[in-house]
């Protein structure tokens, strides 16, 4: 993918999550809420800080992440839809 986000921002595909309840009952399209775990696709370098130094991104590719439910910018890239936040965005990696 010929993309690479700026600055602390990080492209995210979202991870589909179970389409049954543990109970076994199927959940219909209308009802799911979006998942808020996904995928690292592309990370920016980092922010600067005061005196023009980057600061290192916690987050790689490849990283499984949890985020805020309203959290990024949906975007279409090569009719892939995708995610776009700051990293700040971002509540851990799962390991």
């Amino acid at each position: 993918m010929a993309f690479t986000p700026l600055h602390d921002r990080v492209l995210v595909r979202r991870v589909e999550g179970d389409e049954k309840t543990s109970g076994g009952l199927i959940i219909p399209e209308s009802a799911k809420e979006k998942p808020a775990e996904g995928l690292v696709v592309a990370v920016g370098a980092g922010a600067k800080d005061d005196e023009g130094e980057r600061i290192a991104m916690d987050v790689k590719e490849g990283d499984k992440i949890l985020f805020g439910k309203w959290s990024g910018t949906e975007i279409t890239l090569e009719g892939e839809e995708l995610l776009i936040m700051k990293e700040s965005d971002i509540m851990g990696i799962i390991a």
